[in-house]
Parts: C-alpha cells; structure tokens; sequence
C-alpha cells in the first residue's frame, strides 16, 4: 500500500487521533481520490496504514458517516462512499442553499442562527422553511436563538445609492431600503416568535444596528457552519411610491453562498471559528438594538 505524505507522521512518534483520520479519508473523498460507491479498506487495513488502534478508525469512520459521507458503517463490511448531497454541491444562490442549510441546523436541540445582512429578505424567506417542519413535527428545537445585524437607519450607505449621487440617508432610494429592511425583519421575527405560542419553543430574536454597510452576508448555524456570499451591486430601475428610482443596488437572494462547515477540515474549521469570534465581538460592541418603525 502507498503511504501518502497526508499521513507520513503515523510513522513518527505520535498518533493520529480519529478526527485526523477522518480528515485525511474526507480529503481523499473531496479530491476524488475516492468516489461514490467505493469501499472503503477494511477497518483493520486502516489501522495498519494510519498506524493507529481500530478503535481510533472506527471513530473516524462514525464522523464520516455522521457527515453524510459514508454509508454502511458498522454492518459487518467495508463501508462505502455516499452519493453527494445536493445541498452541499458547490456554491448557490442564496435563495436556494439557505433554506434546506436552515433546516438542518434546526433538528438540532438548541438552535442558534447569526446573521449578518443589508436586509432580512432572504433569512425571513428562508425560515420558513424549517418552521414548516417544526409545524409538520418532523423536528422540535427547545430554543431558537436568532441575531441579525442590519445597517443602521442613520448611516449613508454603500448601496442601495441612486445612480445621479446625492440621495443620502435620506432621499427615496434610502427610505424604500428602509420600509424593506424593517417590514422583513418584522415578519420574521413574527414567525419565529409565533412557535412559541403554537410549540412552545423557546425563541429569541434581537436586531442591532451596524454603523456600516456590509460588503457580504454572513449566516452563523449553531456555530458550527458559516455561510458566505458577496454582494454584487448592479444597476436596475424600481417604482417607489409611484415614480421610477434608478439606483446601483445589490440582489441579495441571488449572491452566491459559500459554505465552510467545521467538519469539511482545518481550514473551514478556522474560518467558522473566525467568524464567529468576530460576530460575537461585533455583538457586544453594537449597543444599539435596531429601531424597526
């Protein structure tokens, strides 16, 4: 059997623990070194490339399973790859990778979803994916806890701006970001305040205000994955109380996301860490709780 420079160290002094092991078959299974349908080496050909007790693979081999990768763990025969999730192919659009993304995070017992946005449009569409379950009880969080930074009212942002210049914090283009941001943000915290009542599930939804327009969006699921898209502005035409604003604005729902979850490597696993740090720091520096009238 080959040996890889991935696992050179099992002949060093010390062992791979099992979620190294299972960090090195996940590489293998994302370069497509191994492929969906194949069989994995027998637990005990495992313990002798990685130089580890079987216990240690079978550790390794239950992370993987847990993930979705690996199918017929623990049946008496070498496990096989698993055909890949859809949901997790590649980078899409907003308005279709966050929801079945949302609802995932939502089996779990305590929810925690952060967020930050121009505008709630996406989340508050997005949610009502998972509620959905919740009122068909195919899951049931005890607790959801929800964070939103959105700009503040008061700042001149980045975009939505007109394309003549000159609209400020307050011209048409700025009072129709506003009327949005808070009409969705009203709307979403209604729904989710609403599983309170019909499940009884513990729920909280605070806004603050950021004091800047942010360059990306940013959702936090249970700490554990981060979800990324840029904002790509464009120029397009919107009626507003009956008169026709052209403006340089941004299509949320269509930006792309980018996934890095904490069980893809150590590199997602440092970027989720990352930004959550830096969303809990950004957190408790925002005093300002989002005034949404």
């Amino acid at each position: 059997m080959v040996v890889s420079q991935e696992n050179a160290s099992v002949h060093g002094s010390s062992r791979l623990s099992p979620q190294e092991i299972a960090d090195i078959l996940r590489e293998r299974i994302r370069s497509g070194a191994l492929r969906a349908g194949d069989r994995l080496p027998t637990q005990a050909e495992l313990a002798e490339e990685f130089g580890v007790e079987r216990g240690a693979v079978r550790q390794a081999l239950y992370a993987l399973r847990d993930d979705g990768l690996l199918t017929n763990v623990g049946k008496g025969s070498p496990p096989r790859i698993a055909e890949p999730d859809p949901a997790r192919e590649g980078p899409q659009s907003t308005m279709v990778g966050l929801a079945p993304r949302l609802t995932s995070a939502f089996s779990a017992a305590r929810v925690r979803i952060d967020a930050v946005c121009m505008t709630a449009e996406s989340l508050m569409l997005a949610v009502s994916e998972p509620v959905r379950h919740i009122h068909e009880q195919r899951i049931r969080p005890e607790s959801v806890d929800v964070r939103v930074l959105l700009p503040s009212r008061r700042i001149n942002l980045a975009f939505p701006v007109p394309v003549e210049g000159g609209d400020g914090a307050e011209g048409p283009v700025h009072e129709r970001w506003l009327a949005q941001r808070n009409a969705q943000a009203r709307v979403l915290q209604h729904n989710l305040r609403t599983l309170r009542v019909t499940h009884g599930v513990d729920v909280r939804v605070s806004f603050r205000a950021l004091p800047f327009t942010p360059p990306v969006k940013l959702y936090l699921l249970n700490g554990e994955e981060a979800l990324m898209g840029y904002y790509v502005l464009t120029r397009r035409e919107e009626e507003w109380e009956s008169r026709s604003l052209e403006m340089y604005d941004a299509l949320g729902s269509q930006s792309l996301l980018f996934s890095f979850a904490q069980r893809d490597g150590q590199r997602e696993r440092a970027f989720v860490e990352e930004s959550r740090k830096w969303f809990d720091a950004l957190w408790e520096t925002i005093t300002t709780d989002l005034t949404l009238s």
